[in-house]
Protein backbone atom coordinates (compact mmCIF):
# COMPACT_ATOMS: atom_id res chain seq x y z
CA UNK A 1 0.00 0.00 0.00
CA UNK A 2 2.83 2.41 0.86
CA UNK A 3 4.41 1.88 -2.57
CA UNK A 4 1.12 2.75 -4.26
CA UNK A 5 0.76 5.86 -2.10
CA UNK A 6 4.30 6.90 -2.93
CA UNK A 7 3.71 6.33 -6.65
CA UNK A 8 0.63 8.54 -6.49
CA UNK A 9 2.58 11.14 -4.52
CA UNK A 10 5.47 10.98 -6.99
CA UNK A 11 3.10 11.42 -9.95
CA UNK A 12 1.40 14.37 -8.26
CA UNK A 13 4.68 16.15 -7.51
CA UNK A 14 5.95 15.51 -11.04
CA UNK A 15 2.77 17.08 -12.41
CA UNK A 16 3.26 20.15 -10.20
CA UNK A 17 6.90 20.45 -11.30
CA UNK A 18 5.84 20.31 -14.96
CA UNK A 19 3.36 23.20 -14.85
CA UNK A 20 5.50 25.46 -17.07
CA UNK A 21 6.32 22.80 -19.73
CA UNK A 22 2.73 21.54 -19.81
CA UNK A 23 1.43 25.09 -20.25
CA UNK A 24 3.68 25.49 -23.30
CA UNK A 25 2.75 22.10 -24.78
CA UNK A 26 -0.93 22.86 -24.30
CA UNK A 27 -0.52 26.18 -26.12
CA UNK A 28 1.42 24.55 -28.95
CA UNK A 29 -1.34 21.99 -29.44
CA UNK A 30 -4.26 24.40 -29.12
CA UNK A 31 -2.72 27.13 -31.30
CA UNK A 32 -2.23 24.64 -34.14
CA UNK A 33 -5.98 24.84 -34.80
CA UNK A 34 -6.42 28.59 -34.42
CA UNK A 35 -6.64 30.94 -37.42
CA UNK A 36 -3.42 32.79 -38.31
CA UNK A 37 -5.26 36.13 -38.25
CA UNK A 38 -5.31 38.61 -36.63
CA UNK A 39 -2.39 37.36 -34.50
CA UNK A 40 0.21 35.01 -35.94
CA UNK A 41 0.60 31.73 -34.08
CA UNK A 42 4.19 32.31 -32.97
CA UNK A 43 3.31 35.79 -31.70
CA UNK A 44 0.38 34.34 -29.78
CA UNK A 45 2.65 31.70 -28.26
CA UNK A 46 5.10 34.37 -27.14
CA UNK A 47 2.29 36.33 -25.50
CA UNK A 48 1.06 33.16 -23.78
CA UNK A 49 4.53 32.29 -22.48
CA UNK A 50 5.00 35.79 -21.07
CA UNK A 51 1.62 35.61 -19.30
CA UNK A 52 2.40 32.18 -17.86
CA UNK A 53 5.80 33.34 -16.63
CA UNK A 54 4.28 36.40 -14.94
CA UNK A 55 1.56 34.29 -13.30
CA UNK A 56 4.12 31.81 -11.97
CA UNK A 57 6.07 34.67 -10.40
CA UNK A 58 3.05 36.49 -8.97
CA UNK A 59 1.65 33.30 -7.45
CA UNK A 60 5.13 32.46 -6.08
CA UNK A 61 5.18 29.13 -7.86
CA UNK A 62 8.69 30.24 -8.80
CA UNK A 63 10.96 32.13 -6.45
CA UNK A 64 13.05 35.09 -7.56
CA UNK A 65 16.23 33.02 -7.34
CA UNK A 66 14.68 30.31 -9.50
CA UNK A 67 13.56 32.94 -11.99
CA UNK A 68 17.15 34.19 -12.33
CA UNK A 69 18.32 30.66 -13.18
CA UNK A 70 15.47 30.25 -15.66
CA UNK A 71 16.48 33.51 -17.38
CA UNK A 72 20.04 32.21 -17.77
CA UNK A 73 18.83 29.07 -19.47
CA UNK A 74 16.39 31.08 -21.56
CA UNK A 75 19.35 33.00 -22.97
CA UNK A 76 21.42 29.83 -23.45
CA UNK A 77 18.57 28.14 -25.29
CA UNK A 78 17.78 31.12 -27.48
CA UNK A 79 21.43 31.42 -28.47
CA UNK A 80 21.46 27.76 -29.46
CA UNK A 81 18.23 28.18 -31.43
CA UNK A 82 19.56 31.16 -33.39
CA UNK A 83 22.59 29.16 -34.45
CA UNK A 84 20.84 25.89 -35.22
CA UNK A 85 18.19 27.51 -37.39
CA UNK A 86 20.85 29.34 -39.39
CA UNK A 87 22.73 26.10 -40.14
CA UNK A 88 19.52 24.27 -41.07
CA UNK A 89 19.26 21.82 -38.18
CA UNK A 90 15.54 22.65 -37.87
CA UNK A 91 13.21 25.48 -38.80
CA UNK A 92 10.15 27.46 -37.80
CA UNK A 93 8.15 27.62 -41.04
CA UNK A 94 5.38 30.02 -40.04
CA UNK A 95 5.50 33.81 -40.34
CA UNK A 96 5.45 36.07 -37.28
CA UNK A 97 6.47 39.53 -36.10
CA UNK A 98 8.37 38.02 -33.17
CA UNK A 99 10.83 36.03 -35.30
CA UNK A 100 14.49 37.08 -35.09
CA UNK A 101 16.77 35.55 -37.74
CA UNK A 102 14.18 32.84 -38.31
CA UNK A 103 13.63 32.04 -34.62
CA UNK A 104 10.38 32.98 -32.85
CA UNK A 105 11.14 34.42 -29.43
CA UNK A 106 8.81 31.97 -27.70
CA UNK A 107 11.42 29.28 -28.42
CA UNK A 108 13.58 30.39 -25.51
CA UNK A 109 10.73 29.63 -23.12
CA UNK A 110 10.81 25.96 -24.11
CA UNK A 111 14.35 25.72 -22.77
CA UNK A 112 13.44 27.87 -19.78
CA UNK A 113 10.61 25.45 -18.95
CA UNK A 114 13.17 22.63 -18.58
CA UNK A 115 15.12 24.75 -16.10
CA UNK A 116 11.85 25.52 -14.32
CA UNK A 117 11.18 21.81 -13.95
CA UNK A 118 14.64 21.18 -12.48
CA UNK A 119 14.24 24.04 -9.99
CA UNK A 120 10.80 22.81 -8.92
CA UNK A 121 12.05 19.24 -8.55
CA UNK A 122 14.85 20.36 -6.23
CA UNK A 123 12.37 22.12 -3.98
CA UNK A 124 9.34 19.83 -4.06
CA UNK A 125 11.19 16.52 -3.89
CA UNK A 126 13.69 17.89 -1.36
CA UNK A 127 16.48 16.75 -3.67
CA UNK A 128 19.98 16.20 -2.35
CA UNK A 129 22.98 15.39 -4.53
CA UNK A 130 26.05 13.68 -3.10
CA UNK A 131 29.56 13.32 -4.55
CA UNK A 132 28.92 16.20 -6.93
CA UNK A 133 32.11 17.32 -8.75
CA UNK A 134 33.77 20.55 -7.71
CA UNK A 135 31.95 23.56 -9.21
CA UNK A 136 34.90 24.53 -11.41
CA UNK A 137 35.02 21.08 -13.02
CA UNK A 138 31.24 21.00 -13.40
CA UNK A 139 31.24 24.35 -15.20
CA UNK A 140 34.05 23.25 -17.52
CA UNK A 141 32.10 20.12 -18.46
CA UNK A 142 28.97 22.18 -19.03
CA UNK A 143 30.88 24.63 -21.24
CA UNK A 144 32.42 21.82 -23.31
CA UNK A 145 29.00 20.24 -23.80
CA UNK A 146 27.46 23.55 -24.87
CA UNK A 147 30.31 24.37 -27.27
CA UNK A 148 30.00 20.97 -28.93
CA UNK A 149 26.45 21.84 -30.01
CA UNK A 150 28.08 24.53 -32.17
CA UNK A 151 31.49 23.18 -33.13
CA UNK A 152 30.38 19.74 -34.33
CA UNK A 153 29.14 21.41 -37.52
CA UNK A 154 32.78 22.12 -38.48
CA UNK A 155 34.86 19.85 -36.25
CA UNK A 156 34.37 16.32 -35.00
CA UNK A 157 31.27 15.57 -32.93
CA UNK A 158 32.57 14.80 -29.44
CA UNK A 159 29.16 14.04 -27.90
CA UNK A 160 29.97 10.37 -27.18
CA UNK A 161 33.30 11.31 -25.64
CA UNK A 162 31.55 13.96 -23.56
CA UNK A 163 28.89 11.47 -22.46
CA UNK A 164 31.63 9.05 -21.42
CA UNK A 165 33.35 11.89 -19.54
CA UNK A 166 30.09 12.73 -17.77
CA UNK A 167 29.57 9.08 -16.81
CA UNK A 168 33.10 8.97 -15.38
CA UNK A 169 32.92 12.28 -13.48
CA UNK A 170 29.45 11.56 -12.06
CA UNK A 171 30.05 7.84 -11.52
CA UNK A 172 29.72 8.10 -7.73
CA UNK A 173 27.12 10.89 -7.69
CA UNK A 174 23.69 10.05 -6.30
CA UNK A 175 20.50 12.06 -6.13
CA UNK A 176 18.21 11.55 -3.13
CA UNK A 177 14.53 12.49 -3.16
CA UNK A 178 11.90 12.42 -0.46
CA UNK A 179 8.33 11.13 -0.62
CA UNK A 180 6.61 11.86 2.67
CA UNK A 181 9.08 10.52 5.25
CA UNK A 182 10.76 8.01 2.94
CA UNK A 183 13.97 8.87 1.10
CA UNK A 184 14.83 7.18 -2.20
CA UNK A 185 17.95 7.49 -4.30
CA UNK A 186 19.19 6.86 -7.84
CA UNK A 187 22.46 7.43 -9.73
CA UNK A 188 22.60 11.03 -10.91
CA UNK A 189 23.56 9.92 -14.44
CA UNK A 190 20.39 7.78 -14.58
CA UNK A 191 18.31 10.85 -13.72
CA UNK A 192 19.97 12.67 -16.65
CA UNK A 193 18.85 9.87 -18.96
CA UNK A 194 15.30 9.65 -17.63
CA UNK A 195 14.70 13.39 -17.99
CA UNK A 196 16.18 13.32 -21.51
CA UNK A 197 13.85 10.44 -22.44
CA UNK A 198 10.74 12.34 -21.38
CA UNK A 199 11.91 15.50 -23.16
CA UNK A 200 12.39 13.42 -26.32
CA UNK A 201 8.82 12.15 -25.99
CA UNK A 202 7.64 15.74 -25.53
CA UNK A 203 9.65 16.80 -28.58
CA UNK A 204 7.70 14.31 -30.67
CA UNK A 205 4.49 15.95 -29.50
CA UNK A 206 5.81 19.44 -30.22
CA UNK A 207 6.97 18.57 -33.75
CA UNK A 208 3.64 16.84 -34.42
CA UNK A 209 1.94 20.16 -33.74
CA UNK A 210 4.66 21.95 -35.75
CA UNK A 211 6.16 23.87 -32.87
CA UNK A 212 9.27 23.40 -35.02
CA UNK A 213 10.13 20.89 -37.74
CA UNK A 214 13.25 18.95 -38.65
CA UNK A 215 14.31 18.67 -42.31
CA UNK A 216 12.91 15.12 -42.58
CA UNK A 217 9.53 16.37 -41.31
CA UNK A 218 9.01 19.01 -43.99
CA UNK A 219 6.70 16.76 -46.06
CA UNK A 220 4.94 15.17 -43.10
CA UNK A 221 5.47 14.27 -39.46
CA UNK A 222 7.90 11.49 -38.56
CA UNK A 223 9.13 10.24 -35.20
CA UNK A 224 12.10 12.29 -34.04
CA UNK A 225 15.40 10.51 -34.58
CA UNK A 226 16.45 8.49 -31.52
CA UNK A 227 19.84 10.15 -31.92
CA UNK A 228 18.29 13.31 -30.48
CA UNK A 229 18.19 11.53 -27.13
CA UNK A 230 21.94 12.08 -26.79
CA UNK A 231 21.46 15.80 -27.49
CA UNK A 232 18.78 16.09 -24.83
CA UNK A 233 20.92 14.07 -22.42
CA UNK A 234 23.70 16.61 -22.80
CA UNK A 235 21.34 19.58 -22.63
CA UNK A 236 19.81 18.24 -19.41
CA UNK A 237 23.32 18.02 -17.97
CA UNK A 238 23.91 21.71 -18.71
CA UNK A 239 20.64 22.63 -17.00
CA UNK A 240 21.27 20.59 -13.87
CA UNK A 241 24.87 21.78 -13.63
CA UNK A 242 23.81 25.44 -13.78
CA UNK A 243 21.16 24.91 -11.09
CA UNK A 244 23.42 22.79 -8.87
CA UNK A 245 26.45 25.09 -9.09
CA UNK A 246 24.32 28.12 -8.25
CA UNK A 247 22.83 26.30 -5.25
CA UNK A 248 26.34 25.37 -4.12
CA UNK A 249 27.48 28.98 -4.53
CA UNK A 250 24.61 30.11 -2.31
CA UNK A 251 25.58 27.59 0.35
CA UNK A 252 22.58 25.30 -0.22
CA UNK A 253 23.24 22.04 1.69
CA UNK A 254 21.44 20.01 -1.00
CA UNK A 255 24.67 19.91 -3.03
CA UNK A 256 27.53 17.95 -1.48
CA UNK A 257 30.79 17.89 -3.43
CA UNK A 258 33.15 14.93 -3.47
CA UNK A 259 35.43 16.60 -0.91
CA UNK A 260 32.59 16.96 1.58
CA UNK A 261 31.19 14.30 3.96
Amino acid sequence: MQKIQHFIRFTYLEAICCVFPVAIFFALAASRYLPSEPIARYDLLLLWCLIVQIVLLVTRYETKEEFKLILIFHAIGLGLELFKVQVGSWSYPEEAWSKVFGVPLYAGFMYASVASYICQAFRRFDLRVTAFPRPGLALVIGLLVYLNFFTHHWLLDFRWILMALVALVFLKSWVYYRLDETVYRMPLVLSFGLIAWFIWLAENIVTFFKGWVYPNQQDGWEVVDFGKLSSWFLLVIITILIVAVEKYRLGDPSIETKSEP
